[in-house]
């Protein structure tokens, strides 16, 4: 029996598949609560530098949320809640990856798919990607952390255009209203995200760590209120041991060797 999520790792970057082609890569209840877990183990995995989320195949990312999913999972108040909880621990956990991540999509990426995406810090597209939350063809509500997600994405007046209409959105249309970084060919865009990847495994740890979390802390709270602990965590690098090595190997004109502490 195949897996339904794949991981694969080389060189500090590990890649996550979504491995279920034949049904355009759509994630059930049982999908997520898989993904959660192997997300947080690589949040512990120091020799992991990146994440890559991707779907098998080149015709899809992910359909989103599977629709056979919902007469067991989704059929009433109470399964909605015990589902939402595993599709946002998900993607909690994904947010939560101290590690940069990318995505790579090809071909459809719609709804629960899309909204995997907008957890992750770069999203680069093939030239086939459509994207798109149609939940207002099934009668049901995105939740307030993916809401927040995709307008701190896109912006207020583009997420009710995303929203109200629920219109299959082309990757050009996505890359104009922020939710796509790049735009490849096809044929180019495994080279371009590894190629990517491995720039960024290549830099300091640290400040990736750091960045993530005043990026967060930027968008979810108010700058003018930060705690102690936020208004040191700018200078915490200068006692670390990369510090030392980048400021040593600046001066020696040589790459750094970061080793994360």
């Amino acid at each position: 029996m195949e897996k339904y999520i794949t991981v694969n790792g080389a060189n500090g970057i590990a890649t996550i598949t979504i491995n279920r082609a034949d049904k355009r890569n759509a994630i059930g209840y049982c999908g997520w609560l898989e993904l959660r877990s192997i997300v947080s183990n690589l949040s512990e995995d120091e020799h992991c530098k990146v994440v890559i989320f991707t779907g098998a195949g080149d015709q899809a990312f992910s359909a989103g949320a599977d629709i056979n999913d919902f007469g067991l999972y989704r059929n009433n108040k109470a399964n909605a809640k015990t589902y939402a909880a595993a599709f946002e621990g998900a993607l909690d956990a994904i947010e939560s990856l101290t590690q940069p991540t990318i995505c790579l999509i090809k071909g459809y990426c719609i709804g629960g798919g899309c909204e995997l995406t907008m957890a992750t810090d770069l999203r680069i597209a093939a030239d086939n990607s459509h994207f798109g939350i149609p939940a207002a063809k099934l009668s049901v509500l995105i939740g307030f952390k993916e809401m927040r997600r995709l307008v701190n994405l896109v912006g207020q007046g583009n997420a009710s255009y995303v929203l109200l209409s629920g219109r299959r959105i082309p990757v050009t249309e996505a890359e104009q209203m922020g939710l796509v970084n790049k735009i490849l060919p096809l044929a180019e865009i495994d080279e371009y995200t590894y190629s990517l990847a491995r720039e960024i495994a290549a830099l300091a740890p640290l400040s990736h760590r750091g960045h993530k979390k005043l990026l967060q802390t930027v968008l979810n709270a108010n700058v003018s209120h930060l705690s102690e602990a936020d208004e040191d965590l700018i200078f915490s690098n200068f006692s670390s041991e990369d510090f030392q090595e980048g400021r040593t190997a600046f001066i020696e004109h040589r790459l750094p060797q970061f080793k994360g502490r």
